[in-house]
């Protein structure tokens, strides 16, 4: 196993917990900072597997009900509860710290058995027809060689043995990059709803609010990277800049402080052109990793940690490579970041936020959606066709205006007054 992030450990937990023997090397030692908070309801169902949900439950940590989408300027807000979800079994999710979280999940994977190995830098690898050859550097630089029957690779971004074999596609549209910092003091909702992740589309660009507890937030911009470079300012100078350029952030953040420093990190969106070869299948962010306007991110590696595990466990009991089983693992995890990929290439464009923000209940399209949101990625075709409807009436919108056209622009301060002093007084 390549890496210890949500989805190593889920891929090292299911095996160890069937009985295989793993090794999981990681590059890091952990606790280690890790962006991505948010979680999806639909977590909880792999957590109950792999026999970690009551520690994360006595943990403490931040409920999430529903998630909020703001329009920068403040004339639109859609508020999802997930409960209310026709199609969604699962209510509620957990805001987390990566760092305590994913040290969580790293330390349960080694006592279900699993023999974890951190600072383990992974260089090189072969695949054979009797296994996997694995070359890798240990914590004091000295060359180690590992083989195993088969290898999960599920080193995140850094993407080893897809970049090895030069699978990866960027998105060409999806350059971004994400300022991000944790503040105190960020106005949250009252409430079930002070745990909502909250999402503000900017014309351009949009930001996340994460409650991590009480006190602390989760504050990130995603804009082009381009649009960074060509500022030629700091983090900080950026960011700011750009919360005072919204209404609805400059309402939350009014008496925000920031505990750490603003930080940056390329947010290019890519998939790989083959997830899986005879012995290896990729998953999680080294399968492909997108844009996390809708939090998936840790929800799909856990998902496609498990669906490995399960391949793999079939595969030793088999005595074979895998190679046709594997097949199907790769079909699985497409269809399901497919779902997403449509739903974030969609955000980026106004006819599918008019929509977006205008749910109208027909066909109970709002419900799927919400379905979606919440991680129901096997819910069948009862949820496909509807999703399928959803993006043709986006075309529609398009081209005929079926709700109200969207304004990204805020109201100079002249406006503001007019409708100020519009309102009659009591």
């Amino acid at each position: 196993m390549i890496g210890g992030g949500p989805g190593g450990s889920s891929a090292s937990t299911f095996l160890a917990r069937a009985g295989q023997r793993v090794l999981v090397l990681e590059k890091e030692k952990f606790p280690r900072f890790h962006i991505g908070e948010s979680l999806l309801p639909y977590n909880r169902i792999i957590f109950e597997e792999m026999g970690v949900l009551p520690k994360l439950e006595a943990a403490g940590l931040l409920r999430k009900w529903g998630a909020q989408f703001h329009i920068g300027n403040g004339t639109k807000c859609l508020k999802l509860v997930f409960r209310r979800g026709k199609f969604t079994r699962e209510p509620a999710a957990f805001q987390v710290e990566r760092a305590y979280f994913d040290h969580l999940l790293l330390k349960h994977a080694a006592e279900s058995g699993a023999e974890v190995r951190e600072s383990y830098s992974v260089t090189n690898f072969s695949l054979n027809d009797d296994g996997v050859t694995v070359d890798a550097t240990g914590p004091d630089g000295e060359k180690q060689i590992f083989r195993a029957r088969f290898l999960i690779d599920a080193s995140g971004r850094g993407n080893v043995t897809g970049n090895l074999q030069k699978l990866r596609v960027i998105h060409p549209d999806l350059k971004k990059l994400a300022l991000f910092g944790h503040f105190s003091g960020v106005k949250l909702d009252d409430g079930e709803a002070k745990g909502d992740t909250v999402i503000v589309r900017l014309e351009n660009k949009w930001f996340w609010l994460i409650p991590l507890s009480e006190e602390k937030v989760s504050v990130g911009c995603v804009m082009d990277a381009e649009e960074f470079a060509r500022a030629r300012k700091s983090p900080e100078e950026v960011f700011n800049g750009i919360v005072e350029s919204s209404t609805v952030m400059r309402d939350r953040m009014g008496d925000a402080r920031l505990l750490n420093a603003i930080q940056t990190t390329g947010d290019f969106s890519y998939h790989n052109k083959r997830l899986v070869d005879r012995r290896l299948l990729r998953v999680g962010d080294a399968a492909g990793f997108m844009d996390p306007i809708f939090s998936a991110g840790v929800y799909l590696a856990m998902y496609s940690g498990k669906l490995a595990a399960e391949y793999v466990g079939a595969s030793l009991a088999a005595g074979d490579d895998g190679v046709k089983r594997f097949r199907a693992y790769e079909h699985r995890v497409y269809r399901s970041m497919t779902f997403y990929w449509r739903m974030v290439r969609g955000y980026y464009t106004t006819p599918f936020m008019e929509l977006f923000m205008e749910p109208r209940d027909k066909l109970s399209m709002p419900a799927a959606v919400t379905a979606l949101l919440a991680g129901e990625i096997e819910g069948g075709w009862r949820i496909r066709w509807r999703l399928w409807s959803f993006f043709q009436f986006v075309k529609l919108q398009k081209l005929f205006g079926l709700v109200p056209r969207l304004s990204f622009k805020e109201k100079a301060p002249a406006e503001k007054r007019e409708e100020l002093e519009s309102i009659p007084a009591k």
